[in-house]
Formats: C-alpha cells, sequence, structure tokens
C-alpha cells in the first residue's frame, strides 16, 4: 500500500476504452492556486470583459462616498445609495438604460460564471485529495493478455471491487470486535462488456478452496505460491491494516485468466458513509433480526435491529445488513452474498431514479473517496465518475448478479467445474449470461444447428512441423470419460518434438474445454503447447512444468484438435451457461425480497 495521493495531473482520463468523453470539464479549474479569485478574472476575459479591480476594496469606498461607481462604467456593484444615484444620474435616455440593463446581466452571468468554476475546481481538488491508490508493482508479472477492442473500437472492462473488514482507525468502531489485520468479507469481479450496454458482477465465496500465486510483502520479498487455500486470505498476506490488493487481483486474474483493467477497495466507515450521503438504501429482510444474530456471541437474544419486510437503511444500519450471517437461512456467506448482491442492486436503482449525474453523484463520490483505495489508473476524481457515468446508460434489467459455481466441501466450499471455467469461458468472449455476444458481434443461436459443416482449412490443428516443440517438456491428462485420448496428442506432440514427460487421467473428468497450465515464467511454452490444439485455453497454475488437459472439444473433434478456431488468440465461442448458473442472476430491477437467502 503505498498512501499515495496524486495531484490533478495524475489522473488518467483516457482510460475508459470506448473514447466516450470524460467528465472532467465540471470539474476543471483554470490554474491552481486562488482558484475564487483566478477563475473569475479568467471567466471575465474570456466573456470579452476587463478583469478590473476587486469590489469590496478601499477604492470602492471612496469612490461610493464621492459618489461614483467602483469601474469605469460606474455600476454599483456593491449596493450602495450614491453609486445607484451616479449610475441613474448618467443614465441620459431609454437606449442607454437599457444598455446598462445588458450590462449587469453580462456581470452577473460572468460571476456566476466564476463562481461555478471555482467551486466546481475546490471539488475537484478535494475529491483528488481523498483518493488514495496503491503501488502496481504486487501485481504479477505473468498476467493474462489485455481484452482487444470490438469491431467498433469498444473494449469490455474488468473492475475488481473488494469489501475490506479492516478494523484499523474507525472501522473498529464500526466492524466491532479488535482483530488486526484486513480480510475480504466481499470480492465481486464487475465485467462491463464491450457494447457498455450489459455487465454483470460476479461474487466470488470467501471460503472458496483456491490457489494463490506469488504475492508481495511489505518487507519487498514474495510469497511461494499456496494451493488449496481461502479466496479471501489473499487479502491478509502481508497481515497489515490496508490489506493486500494487489495479491487478491493476482488471485483472481489466475481463477479467471481475465486481465483485470482496476481494483477498488471500500472499507466499513466508507461504506457506511456512502448509503448515508445518498440518503438510504432500501433492502428487505425475510424474517425479524436480533441484536444475538448480529454478534452470536452476544448470548442472547437482544434487541430487534430489522423487521421483516422492506426498509430503508443507511450508515451503521446498512452496514449491518451486508455483514449479516446468522438469524437468516442457513447462516452461511453464500445467503449473505445475495444479500448483498440484492443491496447494490438497490443502490444502483437509488442512483439511476435520481440521476446519474453531478448532483447526484458529488455527495456520494465525496463520501465514497474518503475511504476507497483504488488502482493508479483511477486514481484521480475524474476517472472515477468517468466510469460511474459510463454505466449510465446500462438498463437496470441488464446489470447481472451472479456467485461463482459452486459445492460445499466440508465447511469450505469448492468451485464447480466445469461450470466455473464456462463461466469465465463467457467472459472472456464477452458473451451475456444468455449467450449474446455483446463484443459488436452477432448474438449467439439459442441451439446449436442440427448440421454442422466440415472444417476449413482454418479450424485445423496447425501443422506439426510449423511448431517447434524441441527442449518443451508437457504432461498430458485426460479431462474426460473418452479413452484412447492421451496417445493421439502424445503423438501430436511427438511430431512436433515435444518431451511428453507423462500421461494419465486429471483428477476431473468432467472438462468441457481443452486447456494448457503452465507454471512460473512457462507461459511462451503453453501458448506453443496450445498452437496445436485450437480452441484450448492457457492458464497459470502454481506447480512447476506445463500440462496439457484434454477436454470434451477434444473428444468431439475426434483426437484431432477439436473443431474451433486456429488457436487461442481465436478459440471457439464458448457454449452455453449450464442452466443453473443462468438462472440465478439477480437482475438489478429485482423485487427486492426476493433470493435475498439460501438454506
Amino acid at each position: 500500500m503505498s498512501g499515495e495521493r496524486p495531484g490533478p495531473s495524475d489522473h488518467d482520463a483516457g482510460w475508459w476504452s470506448d473514447g466516450a468523453p470524460q467528465q472532467e470539464d465540471a470539474f476543471h479549474v483554470p490554474e491552481p492556486g486562488r482558484p475564487a479569485e483566478r477563475a473569475a478574472q479568467q471567466a471575465g476575459q474570456r466573456a470579452g470583459q476587463p478583469a478590473g479591480p476587486r469590489p469590496g476594496g478601499r477604492a470602492d469606498a471612496r469612490r461610493a462616498q464621492q459618489g461614483r461607481g467602483p469601474g469605469a462604467d460606474g455600476l454599483a456593484v456593491d449596493g450602495g445609495r450614491a453609486a445607484a444615484k451616479a449610475a441613474a444620474a448618467r443614465g441620459n435616455g431609454r437606449g442607454k438604460k437599457k444598455g446598462n440593463r445588458k450590462k449587469v446581466v453580462i456581470w452577473t452571468t460572468v460571476g456566476a460564471l466564476g463562481v461555478i468554476a471555482a467551486t466546481s475546481g475546490a471539488i475537484y481538488f478535494k475529491l483528488n485529495g481523498n483518493i488514495t491508490t496503491f503501488a502496481s508493482d504486487g501485481l504479477s508479472k505473468d498476467r493474462p493478455a489485455a481484452a482487444t477492442a470490438d469491431a467498433n473500437g469498444n473494449t469490455p472492462v474488468n473492475v475488481l471491487l473488494i469489501g475490506s473488514d479492516s478494523r484499523g482507525g474507525d472501522n473498529k468502531n464500526l466492524g466491532g470486535g479488535g482483530d488486526a489485520g484486513a480480510r475480504s468479507d466481499t470480492t465481486i469481479l464487475l465485467h462491463v462488456y464491450a457494447d457498455h450496454k450489459h455487465a454483470v458482477g460476479i461474487s466470488i465465496p470467501r471460503d472458496a478452496l483456491v490457489s494463490i500465486p506469488p504475492c508481495k510483502l511489505p518487507n519487498g520479498s514474495w510469497t511461494k505460491a499456496q494451493t488449496n487455500v481461502m479466496f479471501n486470505s489473499a487479502f491478509a498476506v502481508g497481515d497489515t491494516e490496508q490489506g493486500n490488493p494487489a495479491c487478491t487481483q493476482n488471485a483472481l486474474e489466475q481463477l479467471t485468466n481475465l486481465r483485470i483493467d482496476h481494483t477498488i477497495v471500500v472499507n466499513f466507515e466508507g461504506f457506511a458513509t456512502m448509503t448515508s450521503a445518498i440518503g438510504g438504501i432500501p433492502v428487505c429482510m425475510p424474517n425479524a433480526i436480533y441484536e444475538g444474530d448480529l454478534d452470536p456471541n452476544l448470548g442472547h437474544k437482544g434487541n430487534q435491529i430489522f423487521a421483516k419486510g422492506e426498509q430503508t437503511v443507511s450508515g451503521q444500519q446498512a452496514l449491518d445488513y451486508v455483514r449479516l450471517r446468522h438469524g437468516v437461512g442457513d447462516g452461511s456467506d453464500i445467503g449473505r452474498m445475495k444479500r448483498q448482491q440484492a443491496f447494490l442492486s438497490s443502490l444502483i436503482k437509488s442512483v439511476k431514479s435520481k440521476g446519474m449525474d453531478p448532483t447526484t453523484l458529488l455527495p456520494l463520490a465525496d463520501a465514497a473517496t474518503k475511504s476507497l483505495v483504488v488502482d493508479k489508473g483511477l486514481g484521480s476524481a475524474a476517472s472515477l465518475m468517468s466510469f460511474a457515468l459510463s454505466m449510465k446508460s446500462i438498463d437496470l434489467h441488464n446489470i447481472k448478479f451472479i456467485t461463482t459455481p459452486w459445492k460445499y466441501e466440508g465447511p469450505r466450499v469448492a468451485l464447480v467445474h466445469p461450470d466455473t471455467e464456462q463461466l469465465f469461458a463467457a467472459l472472456r468472449a464477452d458473451r451475456t449470461l444468455d449467450g449474446q455476444d455483446a463484443s459488436g458481434g452477432n448474438t449467439a443461436p439459442a441451439s446449436p444447428p442440427t448440421t454442422q459443416a466440415a472444417p476449413t482449412p482454418a479450424d485445423a490443428p496447425a501443422d506439426p512441423g510449423t511448431v517447434k516443440g524441441a527442449g518443451i517438456r508437457v504432461a498430458v491428462y485426460n479431462g474426460t470419460t473418452t479413452t484412447g485420448l492421451t496417445g493421439k496428442a502424445a503423438g501430436t506432440l511427438k511430431a512436433s518434438k515435444f518431451t511428453v514427460t507423462s500421461m494419465g487421467n486429471a483428477a476431473s473428468q468432467t472438462h468441457a474445454t481443452t486447456v494448457v497450465q503452465y507454471g512460473p515464467g512457462e507461459k511462451a511454452a503453453a501458448q506453443t503447447v496450445a498452437a496445436l490444439f485450437p480452441g484450448a485455453t492457457v492458464e497459470a497454475a502454481t506447480r512447476a512444468g506445463v500440462s496439457l488437459v484434454l477436454g470434451q472439444d477434444y473428444a468431439d473433434g475426434g483426437g484431432s484438435g477439436g473443431s474451433g478456431g486456429a488457436g487461442p488468440a481465436s478459440a471457439a465461442a464458448p457454449g452455453p451457461l449450464p442452466s443453473s448458473v443462468s438462472a440465478a442472476a439477480r437482475s438489478a430491477d429485482d423485487d427486492p425480497c426476493a433470493n435475498v437467502s439460501y438454506g
């Protein structure tokens, strides 16, 4: 955590990739230093008027006593009686009076513009000064490739949202308890599609067992890769009050093979303040909740803190709502994520209903920026406001929330395969949950055609003679129930001079697509392997070496590399998501009382 607070020149107004106009003008100040006076003077000069002396000084007082106005035209801007009489005495004829009135209107307008410019500049500096960024040197050096622009020049954007439960500072009073360090009780991957008409937020269970790549510690050293650990432990790496957002980003990029464009961390204090700034958020509780539910260690039922049904919450009560686990459903984190998704839906609905303009967003932005920690790409008020306004045209029904496919595994949560891989493959292809292509292409068919054309040469595997595999060692695993695949794949690899180190069955035989996994520093070798297996994806792993896990696409292609595209860069479009995933999605316009508990 660098704790850097960027100045006005640090903003990156062009981070939003579709070329949409940025919202900097509302925050522009002509030049730093005494902004109100300089802005007013410059506004006057732009209108073709002389700046003149500053009103209210000694010279004005002397002129007023002499019956003259403060400026060369004698206008009584200070409202003094003598000056007013002098101005009236000089008003010979109706035309001059009308002209004087025009001058008053012009000067009043110029003055108002000056005040607005100065005030807006002050707001910009205030918001900009609130923002804290984290250093990028903790990000992995081996990251997924950035998304490419579609035919219209638009690019999807992936934003990591982290809710920190740090007890540092005022957060201790809001969060309760005195535990040191910080954890991430809430993690959502927000994917904004290239068409800017769809978005989906994917909740990652905090207890999900995943692999975490090496992460940077506060002393500058790096941890070793970890396997089969809880996802939220990534944020706690380094055991600091600020948490480790870079490590969480590394873990999510490895899990999804999606490049995270921006990361935002908000703590207890910031969350509570934001809900108050927006005037409260409508929520719903399936049953009444008592103090003993919020704090199981209380030892008794206590007072009621939430009534059954719809209600509006803000501040501490809003924080209690999104943190509550017990007393609802099975008391799990899964149910809590459902309420968090419902809360965010209501928040978005509330902001949009009031108008996503500076008047609505500025109070929210002031509250939010005081407690946000963001990557440097969002390290300015202009960039944050631009991101918020870029979503104003997304219809509420097209903003979806889902949870990564999961199942219980003892006291923890395991991600379900291949459903999880299919979900993230759909996002990489910029396809919505119902199969639409949001990258500027055509909508995917609702069902596959009854006949399929024979593969064209571009669909065929690369010629083994053109792929140079000498010196690359590969382990081959069958991720399906179809027998004989490893032998065929091994033969293809050996024809390109790869060394096949071992063959066998994968831990799971439910892989829908072929995957090439690689250890630290071996991405190039994995990409070379993938060139022989069209449609294969390339994923980082914690274990050293390169592994080829054959999926059902390879089996369906008769062991010839599948019928997808010509390689990783042009992989075949993923199949439709399982109905269990898409049917569980919440839209931002859903009933606030629907789907707010589990079990």
